[in-house]
C-alpha cells in the first residue's frame, strides 16, 4: 500500500515564524507554491501560511498602494500574526488513502508531513492530480 512517503514533496520550502509577510509572498511568486510550513529555528511544524492568508492580510488594491510601499507594509508584518496553527498534519509512514479522504473530507490543500514533529515535507492536491494522471494513463496504455 502506498504510503505519503511516496508521494510527498521534498524537500519543502519553509519559512520561519519571524520571517516576513514580504519575504512569504516573494517565496509564493518565486516558487509558484499555494502553501508555506512555518518551522521554529529546530524545524519542528508549527503552522502553515496559505496564499489566501496572505491575500487576507494584504491591503486592498482599492487603496491603490504604490508596489513599493506595499512591500514595506508587508516587510513589517512577522508571520507569526497571520499564520494559522491549527493545522492538521500527517506522518510520512501513513498510508496515502488517508491522506486524501483527510483532504476531500475537510477540504484542505495540503498536509504538511512531519516525522517526530519536524518537517520532512508536503503532500498537495496538486500530487493527488498528478498521481491521477499517471494512473489514467497506466490505465490507458493497457487498451
Amino acid at each position: 500500500m502506498l504510503k505519503v512517503k511516496d508521494l510527498m514533496s521534498t524537500p519543502v520550502f519553509s519559512l520561519k515564524e519571524t520571517d516576513s509577510l514580504h519575504n512569504a509572498r516573494s517565496l509564493m511568486n518565486l516558487q509558484r507554491i499555494r502553501h508555506i510550513p512555518i518551522v521554529n529555528a529546530d524545524n519542528k511544524f508549527i503552522g502553515l501560511l496559505t496564499h489566501r492568508d496572505i491575500l487576507s492580510a494584504t491591503i486592498s488594491q482599492l487603496a491603490e498602494l504604490d508596489p513599493e510601499t506595499q512591500k514595506e507594509i508587508d516587510a513589517g508584518i512577522p508571520i507569526r500574526e497571520i499564520m494559522r496553527t491549527d493545522i492538521t498534519s500527517v506522518e510520512q509512514d501513513s498510508h496515502l488513502k488517508e491522506a486524501a479522504q483527510l483532504l476531500l473530507n475537510h477540504k484542505y490543500g495540503c498536509l504538511p508531513v512531519v516525522s517526530s514533529g519536524e518537517l520532512v515535507g508536503i503532500v498537495t492536491e496538486a500530487d493527488f492530480l498528478r498521481l491521477t494522471i499517471n494512473l489514467l494513463e497506466a490505465l490507458n496504455d493497457k487498451d
